[in-house]
């Protein structure tokens, strides 16, 4: 490696992973998916490290990440989403991770792009310009998929909630 070393690399894959894991996690819906996508990333990074500015690793790791996660969506065009979850899960679980399971589950039917707009705007904390510029497209392209994800998601919550009672 030219300026930087693998050192550099190795603290700034230390740092990321668990954040660029959460985010995969959001886009993708899905554990094993979301480490294959964080680890491509992370080879991705691995090799542009050199060409990367120091205080822009982070922001530059996240944008190849969602590029990934589109590039991937456009591939398997046509495969399905269920509302099955393949791997049953404990019987003794917390309210705070029934949420968690209704608000993956809610945000896996979400069409893709208003999934990351509502992930990257709400969970990561992007400004509408910088969402933009993360998924190459408008600022009126944010603002829209943003509100329609969020609309689908209250309904969708507030459908799942009534079936509970």
């Amino acid at each position: 490696m030219n300026s930087r070393d693998d050192g550099s690399f190795d603290e700034f894959m230390r740092s990321s992973s668990g954040r660029l894991l959460r985010l995969a996690w959001l886009l993708t819906g899905g554990a094993s998916s979301a480490e294959d996508l964080v680890q491509e990333t992370l080879e991705r990074v691995y090799v542009a490290w050199p060409r990367i500015e120091p205080g822009g690793t982070h922001n530059y790791a996240r944008r190849v990440l969602v590029n990934l996660h589109t590039d991937s969506h456009r591939r398997r065009w046509r495969e399905r989403l269920t509302d099955e979850v393949p791997e049953a899960g404990s019987t003794d679980r917390s309210e705070h991770i029934a949420l968690a399971d209704e608000l993956s589950k809610a945000l896996a039917s979400l069409p893709v792009r208003e999934r990351q707009c509502v992930v990257l705007r709400h969970h990561v904390g992007l400004s509408e310009r910088e969402t933009a510029d993360a998924l190459n497209v408008s600022t009126g392209t944010v603002k829209s998929s943003t509100s329609r994800g969020l609309t689908r998601l209250r309904t969708l919550l507030v459908t799942q909630g009534e079936r509970h009672v």
